[in-house]
């Protein structure tokens, strides 16, 4: 039988609100071979307090300041001994209990798996799918339209696992996701919805500065002309979700 070794990472900063419904979602799988490790930049608005009530769940904790979101996710990656790793980061959750246990179940020994996201509000509400659907077959190529599988949604084999690159703010699980999948041989979907999404965040915050990130990391891989060709679909794809949304809301 298929077991291996889950490292989940959750990086929190001051989120007293959220951080235990995500704690309780990791601990709650059913699958037993998970190594927990939780990230926390120092925090001093009762989050660690909340961590720690389940430090018999939590194998590794790291508590100290860090120079970011991208420094702490590499904190956590230098952290992990598991022969996967996956991000569940403060106000995120798994699907349901039994979802690392169906995402290892689906297929032995793939480089990457990966599944749906569906996105949630501030009240824990169901915002339906993420607009960008998972592609059936994903390869390194399928970003150029946006970010196609959710940071949440997928999970990698630590050995094809670089660090991320702090040079962007923002956007660098993109380029992480791209760098593990053009190494990877075997990349399976799961064909069912695996995460969580907690809508809003840094990148929602500073849309701009995401923006820019996006576009350097994707004419990086995929080149000027085509990043710039690709981006009047992306457009043209946003407005006709926004307004498709709106005539059903209406």
């Amino acid at each position: 039988m298929f077991n291996p070794k889950l490292s989940v990472i959750t990086i929190v900063y001051n989120n007293v609100r959220d951080i235990e419904r995500t704690m309780l979602s990791v601990l709650g799988q059913t699958y037993a071979n998970i190594e927990y490790i939780v990230v926390d930049g120092l925090s001093n608005d009762g989050t660690l307090d909340i961590i720690h009530k389940y430090d018999s769940g939590i194998s590794k904790l790291i508590s100290e300041k860090d120079n970011g979101i991208y420094d702490a996710m590499n904190k956590g990656l230098a952290a992990a001994a598991g022969d996967y790793v996956m991000f569940m980061n403060s106000g995120d959750e798994f699907y349901y209990a039994g979802t690392v246990a169906a995402v290892f179940a689906s297929a032995n020994d793939a480089d990457i798996y990966y599944g749906e996201t569906e996105m949630i509000s501030d009240k824990g509400e169901s915002l339906g799918q993420r607009r960008h659907k998972a592609p059936a077959n994903f390869i390194w190529r399928d970003f150029k339209y946006g970010m196609s599988i959710s940071h949440q949604a997928i999970y990698v084999k630590r050995t094809l696992a670089e660090p991320y690159d702090r040079k962007y703010q923002l956007s660098a699980d993109i380029d992480w996701i791209i760098r593990a999948a053009k190494k990877a041989k075997t990349i399976v979907n799961v064909n069912r919805y695996v995460a969580k999404y907690l809508v809003g965040g840094m990148s929602k915050a500073k849309h701009r500065q995401s923006l820019k990130e996006r576009f350097d990391i994707m004419k990086r891989y995929y080149g000027l002309v085509p990043t710039v060709l690709n981006h009047f679909v992306i457009a043209f794809n946003l407005g006709w979700y926004w307004l498709k949304n709106r005539r059903t809301n209406d």
